[in-house]
């Protein structure tokens, strides 16, 4: 939890002052209380309805987090073999992975099998054609779900909305039934369950309800019809509040809604968060470098960019920003932008914010998801630290890359 104590910004009682110091800027700081208290917040959500909460790597992939979450007794959703070496890496049972997204290759695949993951997550006829051969040259029977796709408008960004006819996610809803019939000649694989992800970031429950009714329809008409139908993986999806207007339904909410739905399902539940687990729980520190005023604009340059976090350039989107030590000393409206040689280079325009001087240390909020795995070396900068403060004690969970190894690998 990051709160003030006496004027300054603490991680878990922890003041963020004294990890700049050390661990140095620009720095993820991450909660581990605040994690563990999301996942748990599904996991008991659902009490005694048969479920797995596989919570979705993409969103912070650190060994720590994912070693966290394994002790708890997660599952794990991943998008590709890197993520799930990262899994078992950190500890994470195998047997409760699935495999989501959309272009698996054959070489992943089998990587997958060979570790005996739970199953896959498939997205086209094509995709099966090649899961089956793969299956039969390793000798084994795979489980998979088809991702339907039930035309529901996840009111989110356009570039992490997944749930429509346009995108290139999944099956459509109206073809599910065919495709699933024409995978029974398919001898190595097993339909067991159907899958759904409409998107991420979102604020209202309507879309997400709507999306597990129709998946509940198709599910029922299939077990009903002789597929050994046993699972209904509804994704992930649900946002956090990124600004003061953002009101999130809470975890428990998002599950007694479902209720309805799946009460009567005798399906067992699988959901795939990542954003709701983690994205609340940690912030990215940075140091005032310089400012600047230039024809009627200020400009707050920090020494943390878009190569750190490339959402607000990406999405364009809002993350409060906090001065690490308040100050009584006035306000002032700028662009919080950094050392990349982009326009785009920002991570907050036309911002009221409280004013800061060269040296003072800033708290980019909610940037606990999608923040350093999204992070790269442009410019050839090297990438922020990470640290994760657990039981009123920090530690470096990711050292700061070297210029040695921005350059690793190469050959002149």
């Amino acid at each position: 939890m990051f709160a003030y104590s006496e004027d300054k910004l603490c991680c878990d009682g922890v003041p963020l002052t004294e990890i700049a110091e050390e661990a140095g800027t620009p720095c993820y700081v991450y909660s581990a209380r605040d994690i563990l208290s999301a996942w748990q917040s599904y996991d008991r959500a659902f009490g005694s309805v048969p479920h797995e909460v596989c919570y979705a790597v993409k969103a912070n992939s650190n060994l720590a987090v994912l070693a966290l979450l394994a002790k708890a007794g997660s599952g794990f959703d991943i998008v590709s073999a890197g993520e799930l070496h990262r899994v078992l890496a950190a500890g994470g049972d195998p047997a409760r992975v699935v495999f989501s997204g959309v272009g698996k290759t054959a070489e992943e695949m089998q990587f997958a099998m060979e570790r005996g993951i739970h199953s896959f997550n498939c997205e086209s006829v094509a995709e099966l054609e090649v899961l089956d051969f793969v299956a039969a040259r390793c000798g084994r029977k795979i489980h998979f779900a088809l991702r339907v796709n039930p035309d529901v408008n996840a009111a989110t960004h356009p570039y992490i909305s997944t749930g429509l006819r346009q995108h290139k996610f999944g099956i459509d809803l109206s073809e599910a039934s065919d495709v699933y019939h024409r995978a029974k000649r398919f001898r190595n694989l097993v339909a067991t369950g159907v899958s759904c992800h409409i998107g991420s970031q979102i604020l209202e429950l309507d879309p997400l309800l709507e999306a597990a009714g129709k998946v509940l329809a198709l599910a029922t008409a299939l077990r009903a019809s002789g597929h050994p139908i046993d699972h209904l993986d509804l994704g992930g999806g649900l946002g956090i509040a990124y600004q003061p207007g953002d009101h999130p339904p809470a975890i428990t909410q998002l599950v007694e809604r479902l209720g309805g739905v799946i009460a009567q399902s005798r399906f067992k539940i699988m959901v795939e968060p990542g954003r709701s687990i983690v994205g609340a729980a940690g912030v990215l520190l940075t140091r005032v470098l310089y400012l600047k005023h230039n024809a009627g604009k200020n400009f707050v340059i920090v020494d943390a960019a878009m190569n750190d976090l490339i959402r607000p350039a990406l999405y364009q989107a809002h993350h409060e920003i906090s001065p690490v030590v308040r100050r009584d000393a006035g306000r002032i409206v700028a662009d919080v932008v950094g050392p990349v040689c982009e326009t785009g280079d920002f991570l907050a325009r036309g911002r009221d914010l409280p004013s800061v001087g060269p040296g003072h240390l800033l708290a980019i909020e909610a940037a606990g998801a999608y923040g350093f795995s999204q992070a790269s070396n442009y410019n050839s900068r090297p990438r922020a630290a990470e640290v994760l403060v657990e039981e009123g004690k920090w530690r470096i969970v990711r050292a700061r890359e070297s210029y040695a190894d921005l350059i690793r690998g190469e050959r002149v």
